[in-house]
Parts: structure tokens; C-alpha cells; sequence
């Protein structure tokens, strides 16, 4: 083996130590640097960077719509819960219900009756749903023993988490809100 040989092994072992796999990669005298695909911890930090910063500047307006719409949501409860005592009126002749769930649903699925009247699901006849909870109130019995007023309260179960606003309403339909505690007869009704 003369000197051109060693420095043609030499040369081999430098191309196979570098990833190159023929000699035909290398240009006559040049040394190619090994390529890595992928990325470097600086560009990985700089879009996580990037990421939390949308995300913080999206999350508070979720929060805001999630209020929003668990707001929407107590008022149009509401609504249905007074539409429920007119038809509950209507179907069984004695005044308004006396409590919330003698407008729910029966137990098994049986035929609607004055304790279990149907007109509102499970959840709004426990008293809470969307981030509300209801607290309803029978006025007082007339001489047959029939309630001839009630009233309605719907606040938010976490104030500022499900809802800011706090609801009120009777058999008048007249919805009013009291933004700092609960709501009465004596706040403003809402548009």
C-alpha cells in the first residue's frame, strides 16, 4: 500500500464518520459538514412564547362570553320558568305551583300530575342550571288554598365566574337584574 492508498482509506473513513455514503459526495479536496434536520431549543421556546401570549389574550374573552351567555341563558330560564306557571295554572286550576319541582318531570316517566306537572326539566326543577341557581318562592294561599303570586331569583352559583348579574322576576313576567346583589322587586327590569 503506497501513500495514495492510505490517504484513499483515510479520506473513506471520513466520508463514512460524516453520514456521506459514496465518494462522489464530496467535491476533490472539499469536507461536507453533516446536515440535522428538525429544530433548535431556540425556535421550540420562541413558539411556545408565542403560543402562551394568544393564549393569554384569548382566555379572558371566553370567560367574558361563557358569563355572557350563562347571563342569556338565566333570563330565558326565567321566561320559561313563568311560561311553565301559566300553563301549570291553566292545567290544573290550583294557583300557581309550590315549588319548582312540582313543574319538573315525574319520577319514571309516569303521567304528568300537579306534584310532578312536566313543564320543566330535571335540572331547572333542582334549581340550577348554566351557571345559575333559582330560588323560587310561593306567595301566599288564598282562602281555596291556592297560590296566587310567586317570585323568582336567579344568581350566579360564582360571582364573576358563571355570571355577574343577578335576576328576578315574578308572576308579572317583568324581568329585573341587580348587577352587585340579589335581585328584587325594587331594581330596574331589564331591556
Amino acid at each position: 500500500m503506497d501513500g495514495s492508498d492510505f490517504a484513499n482509506v483515510v479520506e473513506v473513513r471520513c466520508i463514512v464518520q460524516k453520514g456521506l455514503s459514496t465518494r462522489s459526495d464530496l467535491g476533490e479536496g472539499q469536507a461536507m459538514k453533516t446536515i440535522h434536520s428538525g429544530f433548535s431549543l431556540i425556535e421550540l421556546l420562541i413558539v411556545v412564547a408565542i403560543i402562551l401570549i394568544i393564549a393569554a389574550i384569548a382566555i379572558p374573552s371566553l370567560v367574558r362570553s361563557k358569563i355572557a351567555a350563562n347571563q342569556s341563558a338565566a333570563v330565558a330560564d326565567l321566561r320559561g320558568i313563568t311560561s311553565s306557571e301559566i300553563t301549570y295554572i291553566a292545567m290544573y286550576n290550583q294557583g300557581y305551583a309550590s315549588t319548582l319541582t312540582a313543574m319538573g318531570p315525574p319520577a319514571g316517566g309516569g303521567l304528568p300530575t300537579p306534584s310532578a306537572a312536566d313543564l320543566l326539566d330535571n335540572y331547572l326543577a333542582a334549581g340550577a342550571r348554566n351557571g345559575y341557581t333559582f330560588v323560587y318562592a310561593p306567595g301566599s294561599q288564598d282562602s281555596h288554598g291556592r297560590y296566587q303570586t310567586f317570585t323568582i331569583n336567579a344568581n350566579p352559583t360564582q360571582v364573576g365566574i358563571t355570571g355577574n348579574n343577578f335576576y328576578y322576576t315574578d308572576e308579572s313576567n317583568v324581568i329585573r337584574m341587580d348587577v352587585a346583589s340579589t335581585a328584587s322587586v325594587s331594581d330596574s327590569p331589564i331591556q
